[in-house]
């Protein structure tokens, strides 16, 4: 089998690691060992930090949610029920911006979502 020298290949490979490394501190971001524990252990939190940023902006969206419909006499679980009831197919995403940005729009859903509530609540009962 022929000789390999991989020179162009190791150093490139080594480069881009310190590439993303930079930054980091001391030995971190100068050293070739270092750098490539820090940056795979980045790289390993900004995986999972990606999942964690859409739980999080979901319970962001269901307090502001929460929020807006207790100031329109409800709380947030008989006001995402309501207007299930009523048919609104909108998700917590632009409900939040809603209540946020459109309180008058805000407030009509919940009045759909009190009247939802409220013809369904008589044949349960």
């Amino acid at each position: 089998m022929p000789r390999v020298k991989r020179g162009t290949k190791r150093r490139a490979k080594r480069k881009k690691i310190l590439e993303r490394a930079s930054g980091y501190f001391l030995t971190k971001s100068k050293l070739y060992r270092s750098a490539k524990e820090a940056v795979e252990r980045g790289l390993k939190f900004a995986y999972s930090g990606r999942k964690q940023k859409k739980r999080q902006y979901r319970s962001i969206w269901i307090v502001r949610i929460g929020a807006a419909a207790r100031l329109n006499g409800l709380n947030y679980n008989q006001f995402i029920s309501g207007l299930k009831k009523a048919g609104v197919e909108l998700d917590r995403k632009i409900l939040a911006d809603l209540a946020v940005h459109d309180a008058a729009g805000f407030a009509h859903l919940a009045e759909q979502a009190k009247s939802a509530n409220a013809a369904v609540a008589p044949a349960n009962a």
